[in-house]
């Protein structure tokens, strides 16, 4: 099988072209695309060739973990699935190519297990279903309370602050050096500079900064948490006499698990978390190179989506 997949032939170096795609064995399901977001956070990294070394790195890669399409084909034991729409958190399906994710391409072989069921009324919010699951994790894996502190206001940040929100938290403020990511309607959203007396007692940072333990662990309460949620390529340093006064604890959240997938999807179901107001801007997948470069360099961009049946 071939398919049409967003191709990273080197950093900065982008084509929409065809692959090979591997056989379909008899747990996978082949799944034609409909959308798939592009992150500003892993993808900008790839983009730019300043991701870390990580396990399958290298040129050319497809990137994209971010996306929703239709089953098409499923052997006998998964055939009652066909028809469904689900999303994807990438593919490793290809002959030619690297795919670190896998998921921006117009066909996708993946393993049945991998295909989350999500509603078609969502659409192209369904994108957002990693993020979500890592917020989930982000708050709920081994994390000693809600956070009272969010830094960051991307689509991560505001993902945090929802599922918190829908998990019994309140009074949380969100800090935000950027004006134009200070909207929000049910919860504060600040710059730093105006929050120099206030003392948090657990606060997760989003931002990928990685000099900014120090300010935050001057704002955290005696034996407060920091949860490091955010994907940091630089080096991560802090004076550890204030983090010592403080007896602080720094905690980072890794990957989601399946079990955050399923959190965030009853979360959805039940109408006690939302999507809606995410996804920014849409654009046809022939206009990728245009796409990508507005995800990473338009501020106004929160969130970008390639639409796959406006490929030409």
């Amino acid at each position: 099988m071939q398919a049409h997949a967003v191709i990273f032939k080197e950093p900065g170096c982008l084509a929409v072209d065809r692959v090979e795609l591997t056989d379909p064995g008899v747990d996978d399901l082949v799944i034609e695309s409909v959308w798939s977001g592009i992150s500003s956070g892993t993808e900008r990294l790839l983009w730019s060739g300043d991701m870390p070394a990580f396990p399958g790195m290298g040129y050319p890669l497809v990137p994209g973990y971010e996306t929703v399409g239709k089953i098409v084909e499923a052997s006998g034991q998964h055939s009652h699935r066909i028809g469904e729409q689900v999303y994807v958190p990438g593919s490793s399906s290809y002959k030619d190519v690297r795919g670190l994710f896998g998921g921006t391409a117009s066909t996708l072989v993946v393993p049945e297990s991998k295909a989350y069921r999500v509603e078609e009324s969502w659409k192209s919010d369904s994108v957002l279903m990693a993020l979500a699951a890592t917020a989930h994790h982000a708050l709920t894996n081994n994390a000693s309370s809600l956070p009272d502190l969010v830094v960051g206001h991307g689509v991560l940040g505001r993902l945090i602050v929802r599922i918190a929100i829908a998990l019994g938290a309140d009074n949380i403020k969100v800090w935000d050096a950027s004006a134009h990511r200070r909207d929000a309607q049910d919860y504060s959203v600040i710059d730093p500079s105006e929050d120099e007396g206030s003392r948090y007692s657990h606060i997760i940072d989003v931002t990928g900064d990685a000099d900014i333990l120090d300010q935050l662990i001057a704002h955290l309460n005696p034996s407060g948490e920091i949860t490091l949620a955010g994907f940091y390529s630089q080096r991560v340093s802090f004076a550890f006499p204030s983090a010592f006064m403080k007896e602080a604890r720094i905690r980072v959240a890794a990957e989601w698990k399946p079990e955050d997938m399923d959190a965030v999807l009853k979360l959805l179901g039940e109408g006690r978390l939302s999507l809606a107001g995410l996804v920014s801007h849409h654009m046809p997948t022939g206009d990728a190179q245009t796409a990508y470069e507005a995800a990473f360099g338009d501020p106004s961009c929160l969130k970008m989506v390639l639409n796959w049946r406006e490929l030409s």
